[in-house]
């Protein structure tokens, strides 16, 4: 397994095709040790992980919570209702609060783009040896979320041995509210790099043209693309056109307090035109698996019957999947350049 470089995981941009199967190998060996009767692994003994949701989550935050457990380490929560944020404290000092306690690893999610980001770089330039993995800052980036769809998706296709080549040239197809997603930024990043060819669907209000030339523009102060051929973005309007040929759909919540922005007429229209059905992934012409990263909106992105159709939806899947990942993702910045947890 390669040697892991990265200090701190903020989004997905900077994620080698090495990085992405060093990711799937190792949570391909944590999910094998989730399914027997050990449920612990001692590999981060004696390490604190703090985790600082300034943003309500649930499943990220249990998920984080319990894949630090399992590997052993001590486990240390901020909550934002007892924090002293009320009494004009900011996120930095708050941070350097639980750094001065020995954290070892912040796990941060902020609804303000790059906060994550901005918390690293002060760190680095103070040599502190802290690192940051980012649980979703604003429309930017969830890396975590971007890597637990990635390995649901090559263990779907490649059940005996999930890799990034088991999503190379496959059509990846993502449906609804593309915009206002960070989800999707971290797919379109992990997909495109494992080869993967992706198509997005929306209304122009939810998925501006733009898009199409994501992955061309790295972020600020990135100079080079680690992946040398990535897979490409395609725009289709039209749901039927955009499902067409495709091997796996993901449909995202459309975010209802968008409609007081008038960016969508009314909710019925929308799920008339990109609400994803059984007949409507018939467009597909085979089989094709369906994920959805949750809260699901029953109804008007998916309907309730795929949702509890195990044949094809692979949400729960994502669920579960999401703690080998984080694990994974815990024993790499904890143990940098020292991969592999036997």
């Amino acid at each position: 397994m390669s040697n892991w470089n990265h200090k701190h995981i903020i989004d997905l941009s900077k994620f080698s095709l090495d990085d992405y199967k060093t990711v799937l190998e190792l949570t391909t060996r944590f999910q094998d040790v989730s399914t027997t009767r050990s449920r612990k692994l001692p590999a981060l003994q004696g390490r604190l992980i703090t985790t600082l949701f300034f943003e309500s989550s649930t499943r990220t935050r249990s998920s984080f919570e319990l894949a630090a457990k399992r590997l052993s380490a001590d486990v240390q929560n901020f909550s934002v209702a007892t924090s002293s944020l009320s009494k004009g404290e900011t996120p930095l000092d708050t941070i350097l609060t639980y750094i001065a306690m020995g954290a070892d690893i912040l796990i941060i999610r902020h609804d303000s783009t790059n906060v994550p980001n901005d918390l690293a770089q002060y760190i680095d330039d103070n040599k502190i040896n802290t690192s940051i993995l980012n649980a979703g800052d604003g429309f930017h980036s969830h890396p975590s979320q971007g890597l637990l769809d990635l390995f649901t998706l090559a263990s779907f296709f490649n059940p005996n041995n999930p890799s990034p080549e088991s999503l190379l040239n496959k059509k990846i197809t993502i449906v609804g509210d593309i915009l206002h997603s960070r989800v999707a930024r971290s797919n379109l990043w992990s997909l495109t790099g494992c080869g993967a060819d992706v198509t997005l669907c929306g209304p122009k209000s939810l998925l501006p043209d733009e898009f199409s030339d994501f992955v061309l523009n790295p972020p600020p102060g990135q100079k080079n693309d680690p992946i040398t051929h990535r897979g490409s973005i395609t725009i289709n309007r039209s749901l039927k056109d955009a499902l067409r040929g495709s091997d796996a759909v993901m449909t995202l919540r459309l975010q209802k307090e968008r409609m007081h922005q008038n960016m969508l007429t009314d909710l019925d229209t929308y799920h008339k035109n990109y609400g994803i059905t059984h007949d409507r992934l018939k467009w597909c012409e085979k089989k094709v698996p369906v994920l959805h990263p949750g809260p699901v909106n029953r109804g008007i992105e998916i309907s309730s019957q795929i949702l509890e159709d195990d044949s094809i939806s692979l949400i729960k899947n994502q669920v579960s999947n999401g703690i080998p990942t984080r694990m994974s993702l815990l024993y790499l910045l904890a143990n940098r350049n020292i991969a592999d947890p036997s």
